[in-house]
């Protein structure tokens, strides 16, 4: 070790200080004094307890002057040296528990059959189930080519009212669509996605087609080389129509070209921010599409756009080439239209990576034909105590389904959840760090006190200490709903109550979300975000969540699919994109 690299890795109450939220707070550039009045150090780092909210003594504050008397040279290294967002941290989130076992699986996949005739009319081919569409394939009655012409005349005719797609792919899809055929006409069939035309949300990367994360920054980047999961889709023998919207940096439903509209009240936005993806397969311009949720992206645009959607595990999909978020939390996750969709499209995706560290060895089982009378499940009453009435009769259908299904009261724990935030908030303000230091989050088209510029500066004040705190806290959080999976093998509620959205994407454990009825709704906001139009009342579907065991997705897909079955409500279509 040279001298020089000696004197800079001196940990000293400088370079500590100067590299926490503190050290941000007090070493702030001061005004000029014709700007302004001068402010002491020692006023600055009063104004930083203040809003830390920490106090130290008139002694301990004059011990600490002699740390902010020069910037940290390291500091400033740090922040210059180039990160690009595939660079994850060294510390890699694992949301199996060290003194726990997890059942091995050996990726068998039981599907239902239906024997449905091929119908005449294109919109119905295009609502069709990816499951019936497969067998309508693998039969010779539907082709991969009109099957796609479908989908890319629906989305020609309707892509621009529901602003979802970024990129539309014809040329590509139209060539990929007659391979498929010939594959199949030899009888060289790849599985039940050969031929299946699907869309993908704009940050997954595909070679030499813009991939622009929904942001303005990024608008005109054009990866080399395709996402880890376009690449087995395409293995799969899938088509890949085009590339859909979603709200800039995977938060909301605003983009740098506009709003995402949902199908059943175009007035409103789809929610997100797997916004594009949601509006599309709602209204039948895919056959399925790509998703990703980090703490919400998959549950809330399934629910405001009416289709099912499915959360995996943590660790199932690899999540190399796509926009990194949060590297702890970011899931990539299939929505369809059914249920039993998303196991077929999962069955693809699921398998370990070596470029994504976070991926797992963890098999994949799914049986369409699983008993589930030997299922427990449980629900806490003051969940539904504010839900609205589909949700309440999603409940009720739910029990009479065969399994076990219990009320408990208070059956969460008594902790501080709200504080596992600082580990969202500050890991996606690192990936985005350069466009905070740059200016470039000003060209992001969001800019309330609830987007992403002002959130990613005010993470800069959460102090390394807090966020291992909050790291801590996950983990008990994990313990404690080990405990309630230990007793229940799922629980049932409405989508935004009982903070189990929250819960459940830190620990990493799997959910699904399907249509539960209708409501007349006047038009709606998200996240703050003011409607650009007020619209009269609309129809708009609600939702019913079921939450899982971890690497239970399977299983919780068969649930769902019976669930659903019972409500009968995902058939029906948005009345303007028929």
């Amino acid at each position: 070790m040279s001298k020089d690299h000696k004197a800079n890795s001196k940990v000293n109450r400088r370079n500590f200080l100067a590299g926490s939220a503190l050290g941000l707070a007090v070493c702030a550039p001061v005004q000029s004094a014709a700007a302004a009045p001068a402010v002491s150090t020692e006023d600055k780092i009063m104004a930083a307890e203040q809003l830390l909210g920490v106090q130290y003594t008139p002694e301990e504050r004059q011990q600490l002057l002699a740390g902010f008397e020069t910037p940290d040279q390291n500091l400033q290294k740090l922040r210059a040296f180039k990160k690009p967002n595939d660079l994850a941290p060294a510390t890699v989130f694992d949301p199996r528990l060290p003194d726990k076992t997890y059942p091995p699986q050996s990726n068998t996949l039981v599907l239902s059959k239906s024997n449905t005739p091929l119908p005449t009319d294109d919109s119905d081919i295009a609502y069709a189930g990816v499951r019936q569409q497969g067998e309508w394939l693998a039969s010779g009655a539907l082709t991969s080519e009109r099957l796609t012409t479908i989908y890319l005349q629906r989305i020609k005719k309707y892509a621009p009212k529901l602003e979802c797609f970024i990129t539309v792919m014809g040329e590509q899809a139209m060539a990929e669509a007659r391979k498929a055929d010939t594959e199949l006409r030899a009888g060289n069939s790849r599985g039940p996605l050969h031929g299946i035309p699907y869309a993908a949300k704009d940050l997954f990367d595909t070679a030499g087609v813009k991939t622009t994360y929904g942001a303005t920054p990024f608008k005109d980047r054009v990866p080399d080389a395709d996402a880890a999961v376009i690449t087995a889709l395409r293995q799969a023998g899938a088509i890949l129509l085009g590339k859909t919207t979603l709200g800039a940096l995977a938060y909301g439903d605003i983009w740098f070209g506009g709003k995402t509209r949902n199908p059943w009240n175009p007035a409103e936005g789809s929610s997100g921010s797997s916004a594009g993806s949601s509006a599309s397969v709602s209204a039948g311009l895919c056959s399925f599409a790509l998703g990703t949720e980090t703490l919400g992206s998959i549950v809330s645009p399934s629910t405001r756009c009416g289709i099912f959607g499915l959360r995996p595990s943590f660790g199932r999909v690899s999540r190399a080439g796509a926009m990194a978020l949060c590297w702890s939390m970011d899931k990539v996750g299939p929505l369809t239209r059914h249920a039993e969709d998303t196991a077929l499209v999962l069955s693809v995706l699921n398998g370990h990576d070596v470029h994504d560290a976070g991926t797992l060895e963890i098999g994949f089982d799914y049986n369409s034909k699983e008993d589930l009378s030997h299922l427990r499940a449980a629900y806490d009453p003051a969940w539904f105590e504010n839900a609205d009435d589909n949700a309440k009769a999603a409940l009720e259908t739910f029990k009479k389904m065969g399994i076990k299904v219990e009320a408990v009261p208070d059956l969460l724990p008594d902790l501080p959840y709200g504080a596992l935030s600082n580990i969202l908030l500050a890991e996606s303000a690192a990936a985005f760090e350069e466009i905070t230091l740059d200016g470039r989050d000003a060209s992001l088209k969001w800019q309330d006190d609830n987007a992403w510029p002002n959130t990613f500066r005010a993470a800069r004040f959460i102090t390394a200490i807090d966020l291992i705190q909050s790291d801590r806290l996950r983990r008990r959080i994990m313990q404690e709903m080990h405990t309630i999976y230990e007793r229940y093998d799922l629980l049932i509620s409405p989508p935004f109550s009982g903070g189990l959205l929250q819960i459940t994407n830190y620990t990493g454990s799997p959910c699904t979300v399907m249509p539960s009825g209708f409501i007349d709704s006047a038009t709606r906001t998200i996240f703050g975000q003011a409607t650009d139009t007020v619209g009269p009342t609309a129809k708009v579907p609600t939702s019913i969540v079921l939450w899982g065991r971890l690497f239970e997705d399977g299983r919780l897909v068969r649930v769902s699919k019976a669930l659903q079955a019972r409500m009968g409500v995902s058939d029906i279509r948005p009345p303007l994109f028929p």
